[in-house]
């Protein structure tokens, strides 16, 4: 089993940044593909970027591209999603998630793909 336990989330306003973490247990996700997820009260779980094991190749939603980046310490059995000029709009949960993958240098970028989810944290932004 897998736990994962995000961190890093809080109010901040219009145009800062916020640094999420990410902190699995219980086994090494160093092979696992990751991804982060965000959720808004009445609608669906949406992704927001996803990283392969090796973190050599990433995706972004298009709304978060050129603002968030996504990165991974395997050392640290940690992944990260540095987010900056956060618009009111970025608020909601975020979620991590994690998959053994597949194929080693699979990304995945639906919900249902992945098998270990942590229990959130909150970002809001003001404006």
């Amino acid at each position: 089993q897998v736990q994962l336990v995000e961190s890093g989330g809080g109010l901040v306003q219009a145009g800062g940044s916020l640094r999420l973490s990410c902190a699995a247990s219980g086994r090494t996700v160093s092979s696992y593909a990751m991804g982060w997820f965000r959720q808004v009260p009445g609608k669906e779980r949406q992704i927001v970027a996803a990283i392969t094991w090796s973190g050599t190749n990433t995706y972004y939603a298009d709304s978060g591209k050129g603002r968030f980046t996504i990165s991974r310490d395997n050392a640290k059995n940690t992944v990260y999603l540095q987010m900056n000029s956060l618009k009111p709009e970025d608020t909601a949960v975020y979620y991590c998630a994690a998959v053994n993958p597949f194929l080693a240098g699979n990304l995945y970028v639906r919900e249902a793909e992945y098998d270990y989810w942590g229990q959130g944290t909150q970002v809001t932004v003001s404006s």
